[in-house]
C-alpha cells in the first residue's frame, strides 16, 4: 500500500524516545494521541510570535489571531461537513460538549416524567450528565443493551422509544471495544419519533470520515487530543435550530449582547456558547492537526489501521489463552483482552516494564465491564502511527506475563 509508516513515525517525536532503555510502542491512543511536529510547532509558534486575545482588540495581534481562529472553526467545519461555521462551538473536550448539551438542553426540552435513551457501552462521559439532568428534571434514564459480541441490541431500540423520550445519546466507536455503531440507522430510527441524536465522537472523528449532513446527527462531539491535537480543546457541532433554540450553558464575556443589571440578551452563535476568552491558541493546533490528517488522508489512515487490527487480533489469538472483548463486525483499531488467569492490573506493570504503554482497567466504562462480569481488561489502541513490529512487541510481552503469573 502507499501508506508508508515509517515516514510518518518521522512526523512524532515522542516515538522516537525510550522507556525502560527500550525503544516506546505506543498503544494508549484510545486515552490520547500523540502530536505531530507541525502541531507543536503550530502552538510554539503562535505562543513565541502571535499571542493576543481574541475578538475584542482592534490591533494587529488581536486581530491576526481573530482572523486565524475562526479559519480554525471553517477548518473543522468542513472537515465533518457541518453547513455552517457558525454550527462549530469550540469547547475544552468531549466532556464539556456533552455536559453542555445535557445542561443546556435539558433545560430547554426535558421535564419531569420525561426520557432520555444512552446505549450501554458508553463511556462515562456519555452518562453521567445525562443522568445529572434526570436528576434535576425527575425524568428517566434508559439503556440500549449490547450483546456479548459487543454488537448494540438494535431491534430494542425501537421498543425503549415512547412519546416522552426527548434525546438519545450514543457513542459513535466504543472506547472499551472498538465497535463502530451503526448510527445512521439509530438516527433514522429515532427521528420517526421526532427525537434528536447525539453522537459522541470521541472515538471516531479521527479514524472514519464523518459526514454530519449524511449522518442527520443532531448533535455530534469530540475531543482534540484524541486527533493528534492540543488537549483542552474539543468540539460540539449542533444543527443551527436546536443550537439557536437552547439556553447558554455558561455565562461571561463574548457570549453575551448588551448588559445591564436588569437583563441581559445574548450573542448570535457560535458565539453565545462560547463564554469567556476560549483556548483559541488549542483551537487553531487543533485545525493544524486535522490539516495534517487530510495531507495524509483519512482512508489511507483507515485502511493501515484495519491491517493493524487484523494483524493483532490474529497474533494475539494464535496464543490461546487470550480472550477478546469485542467482536463485533465492524470495529475501530482497539484490541481489548484479557490473559487468562492473570489480573490486567498485573499485567500492566509488566507490559510497561518493557516500554509498551497500554490502558488497564475499566476505560471509564464500568457498565461494559459489569455486562461481561469482569474488572477490566488490557486496551492496545492503535493508531496509523503504529506497527506490525510493535505488535509483535506486544505479543512478546504478553507471552512474558504469561509465563509470570499465568
Amino acid at each position: 500500500m502507499s501508506f508508508n509508516v515509517q515516514d510518518v513515525r518521522n512526523d512524532f517525536p515522542l516515538l522516537s524516545r525510550t522507556i525502560y532503555d527500550k525503544p516506546l510502542v505506543y498503544f494508549d491512543n484510545g486515552a490520547t494521541t500523540q502530536k505531530p511536529r507541525r502541531v507543536i510547532d503550530c502552538i510554539n509558534s503562535y505562543h513565541t510570535y502571535k499571542n493576543s486575545s481574541i475578538h475584542r482588540g482592534v490591533h494587529y495581534l488581536s486581530e491576526l489571531a481573530t482572523q486565524d481562529f475562526e479559519n480554525a472553526r471553517v477548518i473543522i467545519q468542513e472537515y465533518i461537513n457541518a453547513r455552517a461555521p457558525y454550527e462549530i462551538i469550540f469547547t475544552s473536550g468531549t466532556t464539556s460538549a456533552i455536559n453542555g448539551v445535557a445542561f443546556s438542553f435539558g433545560e430547554r426540552y426535558v421535564s419531569e416524567g420525561d426520557e432520555i435513551i444512552v446505549s450501554e457501552m458508553e463511556h462515562h462521559a456519555n452518562i453521567v450528565p445525562w443522568q445529572l439532568l434526570c436528576e434535576r428534571k425527575k425524568a428517566h434514564l434508559k439503556v440500549l443493551s449490547f450483546k456479548d459480541d459487543g454488537v448494540l441490541d438494535l431491534p430494542q431500540l425501537e421498543k425503549l422509544i415512547s412519546v416522552k423520550t426527548r434525546i438519545i445519546a450514543v457513542t459513535h466507536v466504543s472506547n472499551a471495544l472498538g465497535t463502530v455503531n451503526p448510527v445512521e440507522e439509530i438516527i433514522q430510527v429515532a427521528h420517526r419519533h421526532n427525537v434528536p441524536v447525539l453522537v459522541d465522537g470521541a472515538q471516531s472523528v479521527q479514524h472514519i470520515p464523518v459526514d454530519v449532513v449524511k449522518m442527520d446527527c443532531d448533535f455530534y462531539v469530540f475531543s482534540g487530543h484524541k486527533i493528534y491535537g492540543p488537549t483542552g480543546t474539543g468540539i460540539l457541532y449542533g444543527k443551527e435550530k436546536w443550537l439557536e433554540e437552547m439556553p447558554p450553558f455558561m455565562g461571561g464575556g463574548e457570549m453575551v449582547d448588551v448588559v445591564t443589571f436588569e437583563k441581559t440578551t445574548f450573542n448570535t452563535l457560535p458565539f453565545k456558547f462560547e463564554a469567556g476568552t476560549p483556548n483559541y491558541i488549542g483551537g487553531i493546533g487543533l485545525a493544524e492537526a486535522i490539516k495534517y490528517i487530510q495531507s495524509l488522508g483519512l482512508a489511507e489512515i483507515a485502511a493501515w489501521e484495519q491491517e493493524l487490527l487484523a494483524y493483532a487480533t490474529r497474533r494475539m489469538n494464535e496464543l490461546g489463552y487470550i480472550r477478546i472483548y469485542g467482536n463485533a463486525p465492524h470495529k475501530s483499531a482497539i484490541l481489548s483482552f484479557l490473559i487468562d488467569g492473570v489480573h490486567p492490573y498485573d499485567a500492566g506493570m509488566v507490559i510497561d516494564k518493557m516500554g509498551i504503554a497500554v490502558r488497564t482497567g475499566t476505560h471509564c466504562a464500568q457498565p461494559v465491564m459489569q455486562h461481561f462480569g469482569i474488572d477490566g481488561t488490557i486496551r492496545a489502541s492503535m493508531a496509523f502511527y503504529n506497527t506490525t513490529d510493535e505488535i509483535d512487541t506486544l505479543v512478546e510481552a504478553v507471552r512474558k506475563v504469561k509465563t509470570m503469573f499465568g
